[in-house]
């Protein structure tokens, strides 16, 4: 079986490292050349996963061509704002027939869509999946024990996905709501950052259970709003991703959050990183969906005004402190 995965980041590479030890031949598209042939030379990812050596037989590329030749699965791998770039290109090629996996996860700024509803608005109706769950690519990477979560509402490409991926160092479940997995892996980004900014204050295990539980009811109001499930929210690819993002200290999200807290300006926190922080452009677009369906979404609105608003970490902690009483719910 031949495997596409388009980008070449530290959770593409990881799904190729562990999708090349069950056998598959894998294929790894990256959209510059000079990083495409530093990969195939090097064997090992700089950027964004160091210290982790890649087989030969992983195949690195930057010729769509050659990646979309009649493969098996194409998994897309690349961050959200370069998403409709990508797809603008993939989409020149014959690819009514393949069967696509998204392990993409943001909402679009502009439109408020998903990232498989922005799939298939410039894809049409493909084949189509989605993976998301609690999983730290370097982990993954490395065999450490995993699970994650695949929805689509083609049954057939579900059960396809997740016998691909299962092993014994990935399990793989299985749901039809895919606006809720989704929406919990892209949410639960914003909630990261604050945990981090909570971090970089010195604010303890009180703070941080706090956030993530207040954090989590803001994430499923404003999923089911969208359509989702709450059940899905309490699953790997809400509750579980959340805590995994929200507590590692490989999380970029949280990382980020904690150089805020310790008082450092976003503009220079992002230019001493080439990996992109997911959840920086799901704030705005979070909060932008959040006014147009009605929902309260506190903890979002006062990461919002740390991000792009200079509001001072700790003020923003106090806001929330003191906001009106109200049932827990």
């Amino acid at each position: 079986m031949n495997i596409s995965i388009i980008g070449d980041g530290g959770w593409g590479t990881a799904l190729a490292l562990l999708l090349t030890r069950k056998g598959f031949k894998v294929m790894v598209w990256g959209a510059f050349p000079e990083y495409t042939n530093l990969l195939t030379k090097k064997r090992e990812n700089v950027k964004f996963l160091p210290g982790i050596k890649i087989p030969k037989q992983v195949l690195f590329t930057n010729d769509l061509k050659l990646v979309l030749n009649k493969p098996n699965l194409v998994i897309l791998a690349v961050p959200s704002k370069y998403l409709k770039n990508v797809l603008k290109k993939i989409k020149r090629f014959k690819i009514a027939k393949f069967d696509f996996l998204t392990v993409v996860k943001g909402i679009d700024e502009t439109t408020k869509l998903r990232m498989s509803q922005i799939i298939r608005q410039e894809l049409g109706n493909v084949s189509l999946a989605v993976l998301s769950g609690p999983n730290i690519a370097t982990e993954v990477a490395r065999g450490i024990p995993s699970a994650s979560v695949c929805s689509s509402r083609n049954k057939r490409l579900s059960a396809k996905v997740q016998d691909i991926f299962m092993s014994k160092f990935f399990r793989v479940y299985t749901n039809t709501d895919v606006a809720g997995v989704e929406l919990g892996g892209a949410l639960k980004n914003i909630i990261a950052i604050a945990c981090g900014i909570s971090d970089g204050l010195g604010f303890g295990t009180n703070t941080k259970a706090a956030l993530l539980t207040r954090g989590l009811a803001e994430i499923s109001r404003l999923g089911v709003s969208m359509g989702a499930k709450s059940s899905t929210f309490s699953g790997l690819s809400g509750m579980g991703d959340l805590v995994t993002t929200c507590l590692s200290q490989k999380s970029r999200n949280r990382w980020l959050g904690e150089e805020l807290g310790k008082g450092r300006k976003l503009k220079t926190i992002l230019k001493q990183t080439e990996m992109v922080v997911e959840g920086v452009t799901t704030t705005k677009s979070a909060l932008k969906t959040a006014k147009h369906y009605k929902v309260e979404m506190p903890i979002t609105r006062e990461v919002y005004k740390v991000l792009f608003q200079g509001k001072d970490p700790r003020t923003a902690v106090q806001s929330l402190m003191v906001r009106k009483k109200r049932q827990e719910g």
